[in-house]
């Protein structure tokens, strides 16, 4: 084996690991969406496209104090 096939194997088998990186990394975010508290942060992705003072608000605020 020279260094050109040496190589060539090198180079197949580093972009297959980051293919499978890759794919597993983003189905790890698909499927843990919510952080440890519980919390799904997906809807404020949309908060820089509708940030005018007319459009609502992402979540919600309660008037009401809380104690």
């Amino acid at each position: 084996m020279d260094f050109n096939e040496f190589a060539a194997y090198a180079y197949f088998f580093l972009i297959l690991f980051l293919v499978v990186g890759t794919y597993s990394y983003v189905y790890h975010l698909y499927t843990k969406r919510k952080d440890s508290t519980g919390v799904d942060y997906e809807h404020y992705s949309d908060m820089a496209l509708k940030d005018d003072i007319g459009d609502t608000p992402v979540k919600p605020v309660s008037r009401d104090k809380e104690k």
